[in-house]
């Protein structure tokens, strides 16, 4: 009874499908993981952008929270767009109340098409709030550099900013280097708790059909978390996930489409 594998996901509504609560809810179902959602905000928003968006009231966000916390056992949960500093807060406040396992933080600030996602004033409270639950941080480049007020070109640039949010209170960090576009691998930088690192390396692919990557992988490894997968072999399924996903694309839209969230599946076939 209620011991089937559940995750959360933390974050806002994206009416397009291809990113925030979609994605992740997509993504999680596909690793066999019963997927459950705290919404924070709203979105009215495509693959060509984010036309508007709503974060709903913080006494929504409890009653959310509460709800889950009396049905459900949650194994691990992450979060991604969380709006403005009070919701930050809000959502920090009550994941040091309830043991939902460990926390992927995905730091979410700027969307594909560049609208704004996380308000100026919640960046330390995120800093202050949050980083410091966090089991696995999954920053991407832009968001590093904010996070740790540093310019980030080299591999040297990605140690020393890691060992900054690390010190920060996350325990072990993924800056995604999907954004240094010379280069013809897509690398992601590791370190983990212990201090032990490596690069997760891929072939760059070509493409516009980039939407929700952050979301996909980041819910793909709270979705092996919660099935009690090691860190390590969740980082490595995630990353393969998310490399099938973007190479063999669905076309829908007229912007940044969407990954295939069902694609490992059929490479991989499990």
């Amino acid at each position: 009874m209620n011991e089937f594998p559940q995750a959360l996901t933390i974050a806002g509504s994206d009416s397009g499908g291809g990113a925030g609560m979609q994605a992740d809810i997509k993504t999680i179902q596909e690793r066999h993981v019963f997927a459950t959602n705290v919404v924070v905000a709203i979105t009215a928003q495509n693959t060509l952008g984010v036309q508007a968006s709503l974060p709903l009231p913080l006494s929504l966000i409890n009653q959310q929270f509460a709800s889950l916390a009396t049905d459900f056992k949650i194994r691990a949960c992450k979060t991604g767009m969380l709006a403005d500093a009070e919701h930050v807060a809000t959502v920090a406040e009550n994941l040091r109340h309830y043991d939902w396992g460990p926390l992927t933080l995905d730091p979410v600030m700027i969307a594909k098409g560049g609208a704004q996602l996380l308000a100026d004033d919640a960046i330390d409270t995120l800093r202050t709030e949050l980083l410091p639950l966090a089991t696995v941080l999954i920053p991407n480049l832009p968001e590093t550099e904010v996070l740790t007020s540093s310019r980030i070109k080299t591999t040297a640039d990605f140690k020393q900013a890691a060992h900054q949010l690390q010190q920060m209170g996350a325990k072990n960090i993924i800056i995604k280097g999907g954004h240094l576009d010379y280069q013809s691998q897509a690398a992601d930088y590791v370190l983990y708790a212990d201090g032990q690192d490596e690069w997760l390396t891929t072939p760059r692919i070509a493409t516009k059909r980039t939407h929700g990557t952050g979301d996909t992988f980041s819910a793909c490894l709270t979705a092996e978390l919660a099935k009690g997968t090691p860190l390590k072999a969740a980082i490595h399924i995630s990353k393969a996930f998310i490399q099938a996903a973007i190479a063999n694309p669905i076309t829908v839209g007229h912007g940044h489409g969407p990954t295939n969230h069902w694609a490992y599946q059929e490479v991989h076939h499990d």
